[in-house]
């Protein structure tokens, strides 16, 4: 009937479907290590809770490690998506970078509960989570330089290696005991980046 070619409408449906059941397998995976933690998780338990063969879900992932490592890729880009929006809520160059540093670090104190350590270790070790630094050391240092533009930070050091130096500093988030320790490090760190009032130019001039 329609020859060599497949309706679009058709190819849409199907990979519509295709990402719900994507997505679905990921959910079940995270539930399933929340209820049995790590070891306790299998292909075989996974199929049964997302409601699909075995036979379908290994057409979608090889494995559990496969599994985990796509739940992780999800977590990173929502994550780094999440820090746009809490950006895009200030006009403020030096709000919107404190705001974003503090979304960072919660998050960052967050997942050590979430992931724990096992897991943590599993699937930081993908190179899709050295592109989401690099994506993330960019998009901090686009915020230090419209802070430091607008003389709210120093400009005696590079942006790029103050980027490096947040991130680094704010990391510390995964091992502090609860989050007004965590808002003490942003402070700290917004400190750091402030400097004494000499290294700051005056604000741009529109």
């Amino acid at each position: 009937m329609y020859g060599d070619r497949v309706p679009r409408l058709w190819n849409d449906t199907v990979e519509a479907h295709r990402n719900e059941v994507s997505q679905a397998i990921l959910d079940s995976t995270a539930t399933l290590i929340a209820e049995h933690g790590l070891r306790g998780v299998t292909m075989s338990a996974i199929a049964e809770t997302t409601g699909i063969g075995r036979a379908t879900l290994y057409k979608y992932f090889p494995d559990v490690e496969a599994i985990l490592v796509a739940w992780h890729e999800r977590h990173i880009g929502a994550h780094l998506q999440s820090l746009v929006e809490v950006r895009d809520r200030f006009d403020d160059p030096a709000r919107a970078l404190e705001a974003v540093l503090g979304a960072h670090a919660l998050h960052t104190h967050e997942s050590r509960n979430h992931l724990g350590s096992e897991l943590a270790a599993l699937v930081h070790s993908g190179s899709h989570v050295a592109e989401a630094r690099d994506h993330l050391v960019g998009f901090v240092q686009g915020l230090l330089d419209a802070a430091a533009a607008a003389g709210n930070i120093r400009n005696d050091v590079a942006a790029a290696e103050l980027a490096d130096f947040c991130l680094s500093a704010l990391s510390a988030a995964t091992n502090l005991p609860s989050e007004p320790a965590v808002h003490r490090l942003v402070d700290l760190t917004m400190d750091a980046l402030r400097g004494p009032r000499g290294n700051r130019r005056p604000a741009e001039r529109p």
